[in-house]
């Protein structure tokens, strides 16, 4: 699929969201006007606005709208890298490779000392993994390992001269996501939205 069609797709779906929503606010009005029963809440009322401008950064706050940030930058760092297409061709290539796979090993000898020995520091109270707060934090985990890891490769191949030159793959990988980004924020509130009119939370 071409990148124009991409970006066709997500408009499309940006619109339909964007329609969702405002057939929910005619709709809930609608409802609420012509009937007696409970249940229903319109999002145009008094109620409905207050909460609507009252909670709208609640609204967006979540884990999924962290993971996604965190994950965003993690893979920029990955694809400015070039750790998805290294070279062992040069010395240079051979060493990053190296240097790679023993930061790789390292990171996952400290994860493992942190849930798999007795009394790790990552396991729950009962020694459990899940739930855990290892397992409340597997995508930071992730999108660290994957950070760490690029960056080594990203240095040693000579891709990265400069920490600014990181910082600009975190900041890609946000730019590469936007779209994704707005189509959270439509989608979190076309959910919590559906949630106010139709039940009491």
């Amino acid at each position: 699929m071409s990148v124009e069609r991409i970006r066709h797709l997500f408009a499309n779906v940006i619109l339909l969201l964007i329609v969702a929503e405002l057939l929910l606010v005619f709709a809930s009005w609608l409802w609420a006007a012509t009937t007696t029963t409970e249940g229903v809440r319109s999002l145009i009322s008094e109620e409905g606005v207050r909460w609507l401008f009252g909670n709208f950064t609640d609204i967006l706050s979540s884990p999924w709208l962290v993971h996604l940030l965190l994950l965003s930058m993690a893979g920029g760092n990955l694809w400015r890298s070039g750790l998805l297409r290294m070279s062992s061709k040069s010395y240079r290539g051979r060493l990053a490779i190296r240097l790679t796979i023993i930061t790789f090993l390292l990171f996952v000898v400290v994860l493992l000392l942190l849930i798999a020995v007795p009394h790790a520091i990552l396991l729950s109270a009962t020694g459990a993994v899940f739930p855990s707060p290892f397992s409340r934090a597997i995508v930071p985990l992730f999108s660290l390992g994957v950070v760490l890891v690029s960056t080594v490769h990203g240095w040693a191949s000579g891709r990265y001269v400069s920490f600014a030159d990181i910082v600009g793959s975190w900041s890609y990988g946000i730019s590469q996501a936007a779209p994704l980004f707005v189509l959270y924020v439509l989608l979190m509130q076309l959910y919590k939205s559906l949630l106010f009119v139709f039940l009491y939370t």
